[in-house]
């Protein structure tokens, strides 16, 4: 307890003047601001709930608008993460919806046309192979736009300004404006849908191994600070974090459990299983669904590349002044061709999830995406001045722009007021973040 009495009694003297709030977050270390984004988020909810029809009977907050709502996310999510690395870095990407409608149109070609002619039709790898056949086209795509970017020293809005056009009109000449589709049945899982999700029981066993590497991550955490000397959490804070962290990812789990599939669905399953249907219907739970577990696992992995990997510390030195970064020996050029090509990946998972939703590979897909995954980054908290974001602020950020936009269509209020709403968000979330810098200063 030596190490915890010097950790929480260091300064006694500022101790006894703080309030009991400020003592809390400073124990818990809790991120201020991505709460009040929390908490902005839940505001959201709850009038969206109180608008559909009172806060008792409302829609919004019923399982399966909810669960509509985090796969409706994931693909934003996912560029979102993304995002954050690059406006980390002084840079922007305006590309990124018609990079995605581009490796969308291209998967989809692979599966429904290419690959079929030499494997046969749903043969196992046509899957895999048109996966990785879009990330490598994003990858090319990403690592041309940060080469002109870095050695041709033309700007970050212009290239990727150039790529919205030039992306969007290719995806034009792939198919000569034809739609394609259906998609490849185990490709189509990456969609979500009835069997695009995990089940009760696989949801479950995730939950609990989800709270074991939370519990895991901060016991290791308060071992690393023992370790190098660092000031440690009181105790009641490990605790309290573990069964915060626990409780958020059962609840998640118990609200997408409590989605079950349609009738019919669920009626013609019973009938192909031979199983006799009950008197008040057969209840099968959707559990997760694979585009939020896809979504997760990449928000986990570019959680780990920008705080533990020497690239992620590259790209918020970069970011916080370009110039130092230079003269310690930072190859920044390289740095920002690596993170282009990472966008381009992350574009061309976003366009699977997309495109084995929807079914179908499209022109119109992905339009906008480049609003809604900047607006999430930037209302995740990321700095247009550089120097200062977080993934999973980004990706909160997705699902506040999601909900507003999910909340708009269950009022039937039209798609140009839509446009306009996020558009006053956008505005807002910048002002918010200058001000917010300002008081840091």
């Amino acid at each position: 307890m030596a190490d915890i009495t010097h950790a929480t009694q260091s300064n006694p003297a500022r101790n006894a003047n703080e309030s009991a709030v400020k003592r809390f977050f400073r124990a818990t270390e809790i991120d201020t601001r991505l709460l009040g984004m929390v908490g902005a988020l839940v505001l959201i909810w709850l009038g969206f709930q109180v608008m559909t029809g009172g806060l008792v009977d409302g829609l919004f907050l019923k399982p399966r608008n909810l669960w509509n709502l985090t796969v409706q996310t994931s693909s934003v999510a996912v560029m979102a993460s993304g995002m954050v690395l690059i406006i980390v870095t002084r840079n922007i990407d305006l590309s990124v919806g018609s990079v995605l409608g581009f490796c969308g149109m291209v998967m989809g070609v692979m599966q429904a046309k290419i690959l079929p002619q030499y494997l046969g039709l749903e043969h196992p790898a046509i899957w895999i192979l048109t996966l990785a056949s879009g990330m490598i086209v994003g990858a090319a795509i990403g690592a041309l736009h940060g080469a002109i970017i870095a050695f041709l020293n033309v700007p970050a809005f212009i290239v990727t300004l150039g790529g919205l056009l030039v992306w969007r009109g290719a995806t034009w000449f792939v198919t000569s404006g034809q739609t394609v589709a259906p998609m490849d049945a185990t490709f189509r899982l990456m969609g979500g849908g009835t069997e695009g999700s995990i089940g009760a029981t696989a949801s479950w066993i995730v939950g609990l191994v989800a709270c074991l590497a939370i519990v895991a991550a901060i016991l290791n955490s308060r071992k690393q600070r023992k370790r190098f000397g660092f000031p440690l959490r009181p105790v009641w804070a490990e605790y309290f974090l573990s069964v915060l962290g626990c409780v958020l990812v059962l609840g998640a789990v118990a609200i997408a459990n409590n989605y079950y599939w349609p009738t019919n669905i669920a009626r013609k399953y019973a009938d192909a299983n031979g199983i006799a249907w009950p008197e008040g219907g057969l209840l099968i739970s959707h559990g997760i669904a694979i585009p939020v577990l896809i979504a997760v696992v990449v928000g986990i992995v570019m959680t780990f590349i920008s705080t533990r990997l020497r690239f992620g510390r590259y790209v918020f030195a970069i970011g916080g002044n370009p110039e130092a970064a230079e003269l310690a020996g930072i190859k920044t050029r390289w740095v920002t061709v690596r993170i282009f090509t990472l966008m381009g990946i992350l574009c061309a998972v976003a366009a699977a999830i997309s495109t084995a939703r929807l079914n179908a590979a499209t022109n119109a897909q992905g339009e906008l995406d480049e609003l809604y995954t900047i607006a999430a980054a930037v209302i995740g908290g990321t700095s247009l001045a550089g120097g200062v974001g977080t993934i999973a602020g980004a990706m909160i950020g997705a699902l506040v722009m999601q909900s507003l936009q999910s909340g708009m269509v269950l009022l039937g209020i039209d798609s140009p007021f839509q446009r306009i709403v996020v558009g006053v968000v956008l505005v807002v979330a910048v002002w918010l973040d200058t001000v917010y810098r300002a008081r840091a200063k």
